[in-house]
Order: C-alpha cells, then structure tokens, then sequence
C-alpha cells in the first residue's frame, strides 16, 4: 500500500521536477520563496480530484456516484418505512455536525425515520454503551465511526447479527467483513489531506524552516493516514523544512492537550518556524498556543474545515491552510448506501471522496462546497480582502 501511495505522490510531484533540479545559491529569498510556491501550486494541481487513501483493508477506492440511487429505488425504499440510528465517535464539532447533517437530510428524503443520534465523547466503553441502546430501538440502518476498532468490535458484531445494515464511517472494527458484517465505509481521503496540508505549510513557508507535528496517538486509521501523508510529503518533497518535534496526543481535550504539546514545541525550540495539527480542533490549541508565546508568525496547517480554523484563514493569521473532507457529502453517501441495503442492492466496500485544499484566497468557496450552505456571518464578516 505505501509503495502505491509512493508512486502517486511522485506522479503528482513530476509535473514539477524540473523546478526542484532548480536551487538557489546565493539569490534573494524572494526567488526562493516564489520558485517553491510555483512548485507546491503545480503538486496542488496535479493532485486535484485524485483520492490517495486506500481502505482500511488495502481496498480500492470508489466514488460516490456509484452508491447513487434511482427514481425506482428510492420508490421501494420510501415503501420500507424504515430507521436509522446514528453513532457517533464524538460531535459537537464542525466535521460531526456537517456529517449528522448530510445524513439526515438524505434519509429524509429517502422516508427514513433517524430514531437515535449518540456521542461516546471518544470513550469506547461509552460507545459499547451507546450501541447497546441503540440496539433496543431495533433500527433497520446503523451508521456509525468506531472510536476503537479493538475495545468496540464486540458490540458492533452485535449489531451486524441484529439485521441492521451497517454502514461505517471512516474506520471499522478488528474483525468484521465488508459484504457480511457490514455494507461499505465511506471516507475523505485523509492521505491525500495530509499530503496537501503539507504542500500548502511547505509554500508559507519559502521551503525552508523547523516545524513540530501534533498527531493522534490513538489506533485510529484516518488520523494515522493523515499523519503519513503530511510526513512523507514534508520529508521527501521539501528537505529544507526539518521536522524538529513530533508528539501525539490522546483526548479527549484535544484543544488542551495540543496546546499544552505546542506551549512546550515553541519554549524548547526557539527557531520554530510552523506546527501542524491533525484537525482543526487541536489546530485551535496550537492557535492558543501561539498567541500566549507572542508567536503570531508561526505557520499552522491541519485538517478539516471548522469554523475557528475557517475565520482565521479568512483573518490571514496564524492558520495558513489545510485539507479539507467533504463530510456532508459523507453523510449523504453513508445514507443511500444504507438504504440501498434495504433493497439488495451491493455497495463498494470502500467509497471515497478527494481532499480539498483550502487556503486564504477560496476559504469562502470551500465553505460552501464542504458544508452545502453559505459561510455562516461571522466568517464572511472576517474575511481580509
């Protein structure tokens, strides 16, 4: 899978090979800084609309449009008169919200009833928990993102042994087979949203610098793709930029505890240049972080579209760009494979959507493609033109 992964990053980075033969001996960093970003924007380019990830089980990727449904199944669906619970990892957030969101429009559209929406806060005992009261409402659909694929495989076995079509997002549990356990799982391409996260830190950059990573420590296979992706891209791709602190963080306060990893990055390391954080949660704790250092020229990229991230592109201040996952679309194809399974009808084992790089200058746009709504007021009010 990595050498795979390997060869498309170098597909997409040889439409600039020639600029990277090129160095810069003694000239002005302002030739340096624009020959580096002509070369992030060209690998930025290159990688448009292409998905990177492969599935937790090396599958292949699929788009969206094939779990599509026709005017005549969604007849036989809305006939069904069925239910969906939905359980969550953790919500409250921009990404969760925007998820729920898709979701329930789409079942609603298709005449399904969502009869339960849980929050294990990211405890896997309270997930068990969770689905256990689920299970006693007897949905027809499930759809759900582990917080553990080990500590939760149980209880979704359990599920799956129900009747109810489940469908997952962006991780599975140990064990259960696409086709027999479960339906499909749909998820971003998180690889690729590292790798671009790392184009657009590397281009705020000019190429050069000491940055620190904020990771996620935990066995979660989306949050590990991103990390791989960012790393291999700023280690093979950009040699000036050295990675001088990576340190993983656990929850549930992810805001706290990348704030307290990035309070302890710029005190030990005084030439920090940038810090990238696994999402925009622990983006915000980095934020934190730098405005108490007086640290407001540190660059921060991450992942996922949230609102404060979202204002502070729109600012031009402190947050210099991520990968963006389109999680309303998410939640739609999450619904109509659910609802296709009702039917007979087969899924992917694994549906992706591309990563979609967000900077200052289309953060407004990006909004609304993320979220299929208007950038809300205070982040239109925030824009710096």
């Amino acid at each position: 899978m990595m050498k795979k992964r390997a060869l498309l990053i170098a597909a997409a980075l040889a439409i600039v090979g020639s600029t990277t033969a090129c160095t810069v001996e003694s000239g002005s960093s302002e030739k340096a800084d624009t020959q580096v970003a002509s070369k992030a924007d060209a690998a930025l380019k290159e990688v448009e609309g292409k998905v990177f990830s492969k599935g937790p089980n090396g599958e292949n990727p699929v788009t969206a449009k094939a779990v599509e449904l026709t005017d005549e199944e969604i007849e036989q669906v809305k006939a069904k008169k069925a239910t969906a619970a939905l359980v969550m990892h953790y919500a409250g957030n921009d990404w969760a919200n925007a998820q729920i969101a898709g979701l329930k429009a789409e079942f609603a559209r298709l005449g399904i009833d969502v009869i339960a929406v849980t929050d294990a806060n990211f405890n896997p005992g309270q997930q068990v928990s969770n689905i256990e009261t689920v299970l006693a409402k007897n949905p027809d659909i499930v759809v759900s993102i582990p917080t553990d694929p080990v500590a939760t495989a149980g209880a979704y076995r359990k599920v799956a042994e129900s009747g109810a079509k489940l469908v997952f997002m962006d991780n599975v549990p140990k064990g259960l087979k696409a086709g027999v356990d479960y339906e499909s799982i749909v998820s971003a391409d998180n690889f690729g949203n590292g790798v671009v996260s790392a184009h657009l830190l590397a281009k705020a950059l000019g190429g050069k610098g000491e940055i620190g990573v904020i990771y996620h420590s935990a066995d979660f296979f989306v949050t590990r793709q991103r990390y791989e992706g960012f790393t291999k891209v700023i280690e093979e791709e950009y040699p000036d930029i050295k990675i001088v602190k990576k340190q993983g963080i656990a929850g549930p306060d992810f805001a706290g505890d990348a704030q307290k990893v990035a309070d302890a990055m710029i005190s030990q390391n005084p030439k920090l240049a940038g810090i990238w954080a696994v999402w925009d949660v622990p983006a915000e704790g980095v934020m934190a972080a730098a405005r108490s250092a007086g640290r407001t020229d540190l660059k921060i990229a991450t992942e996922d579209l949230g609102t404060n991230v979202a204002i502070a592109l729109a600012q031009d201040q402190l947050v210099v760009g991520l990968g963006a996952q389109q999680p309303y679309q998410q939640g739609v194809a999450e619904a109509r494979i659910g609802a296709g399974a009702l039917i007979g009808k087969k899924a992917p084992s694994y549906v992706a959507l591309n990563a979609l790089p967000v900077s200052h200058e289309n953060v407004l746009k990006a909004w609304k493609q993320v979220y299929n709504s208007e950038p809300p007021a205070d982040l239109k009010k925030a824009m710096k033109k």
